[in-house]
């Protein structure tokens, strides 16, 4: 099931779904004799391409996500604190910061943070695979070995929040992760009857408008954060069908 929901999500992204929706055009266009249809599909893929790269309307996607739960800034008498990891490249060549991918280092500097702010807490660091490399960067930044809990047989969010389960219990802890993802983290948490304290870090949607030429242009990078919204929201879908939330 976990390769299956992986695969299908390949093919349901924004950038995927403008290509093919668009390369179906070009099917038409070059073997068949339906050029209008083919003209219609050309045009809505690369319309979808354009709109989705848009700031406005990444913004629009990602917002109402981002904005579930306000930025940390407490100092709650917790025993611990979950830092969910977000991917990384085990390339020993590499330094360990560079190992990490964005989402995890900003949710390791987080995490971090938080941990200086209150007194006798342990870190867990959960993900398959990036989990250790988090703990092995948190040690080079100065926290004890003995502070840190590696959490690494969990492949996704479910699986993170059934394993974590078995190590907090009922109690209240701190949870780091994106803030994109932290509605979903937060809802399949709390529906094993666990108490997260939600601490979203690495927002993307920031910043005021700026009207300049490039305003009205797409860009890699809004077609990214589209992507993550677009994600999540396919996440939460597919825990509610399942009954994870």
């Amino acid at each position: 099931m976990f390769v299956f929901k992986k695969f299908i999500a390949a093919f349901l992204t924004p950038m995927a779904l403008c290509w093919e929706i668009a390369f179906c055009g070009l099917i038409l266009l070059w073997f068949t004799r339906k050029k209008k249809a083919a003209k219609i599909l050309l045009t809505i893929g690369l319309g979808m391409l354009y709109l989705l790269g848009f700031r406005p309307i990444s913004s629009a996607f990602l917002m109402p996500l981002e904005n579930t739960y306000p930025y940390y800034k407490g100092r709650d008498a917790v025993s611990y604190i979950l830092v969910l990891g977000g991917g990384a490249v085990d390339d020993p060549r590499l330094p360990i910061a560079s190992q990490l991918s964005d989402p995890s280092l900003n949710r390791l500097v987080e995490g971090i943070g938080i941990y200086r702010r209150i007194q006798n807490v342990k870190l867990i660091f959960s993900g398959a695979k990036v989990a250790r490399l988090m703990s092995a960067a948190a040690q080079s930044l100065g926290v004890k070995k003995n502070d840190i809990i590696v959490e690494e047989n969990a492949r996704d969010t479910k699986d993170e929040a059934r394993n974590i389960q078995g190590i907090v219990g009922k109690a209240p802890f701190i949870l780091v992760t994106s803030a994109s993802h932290i509605p979903r983290a937060m809802a399949l948490f709390k529906k094993r009857g666990m108490h997260p304290i939600p601490a979203p870090v690495r927002y993307m949607v920031r910043g005021e408008y700026i009207l300049n030429p490039e305003f009205f242009l797409p860009s890699p990078g809004e077609l990214y954060k589209t992507g993550r919204a677009w994600h999540e929201y396919l996440g939460l879908l597919w825990a509610k069908l399942r009954g994870q939330i």
